[in-house]
């Protein structure tokens, strides 16, 4: 076996947000482990909270940052808009919105991605692997809004 057929080792920190764990559970089941193949492991990285999603990304380390926009007291989209203001090296946020309608305020977000409810398992991990090749690559984001349905 040649080291080109070889999985790639990176492993990807992407963090779930939600204040319901049967939304990060689904989050989690639609992507599995890899998204992709050329792209390494997920290690996902659960946060139940706001405060715990700011002290996670500002740790560092975090390549990719899926925030539910209606957790609740703190919503995703104005932690999307937090993170992209207060960092430097913010990493990639993804959205997950309840109505096709709010894509406008995941724009006011600077939200890098944006799956609209209820999760296509497929939309999202290949949202979730674009953005995860970006930061690989280093390169800015055009932003992708894939809204499946």
């Amino acid at each position: 076996m040649s080291s080109s057929d070889l999985p790639p080792s990176r492993t990807h920190v992407v963090v779930v947000y939600s204040d319901d764990p049967a939304v990060r559970q689904q989050v989690r089941t639609a992507v599995g482990r890899s998204p992709a193949p050329d792209l390494g492991r997920i290690e996902w990285v659960e946060c139940s909270s706001g405060p715990e999603v700011l002290r996670t990304v500002d740790g560092g380390g975090v390549d990719v940052a899926i925030l539910d926009g209606e957790a609740w007291p703190t919503g995703g989209m104005g932690l999307a808009k937090q993170l992209k203001d207060e960092l430097a090296d913010c990493p990639h946020t993804l959205l997950l919105i309840a109505r096709r309608d709010d894509a406008w305020l995941a724009t006011w977000s600077l939200s890098d991605g944006v799956v609209a409810h209820p999760i296509d398992p497929a939309v999202l991990t290949s949202t979730l692997a674009d953005l995860l090749r970006a930061r690989e690559s280093a390169l800015p984001v055009r932003r992708a809004v894939s809204l499946g349905r």
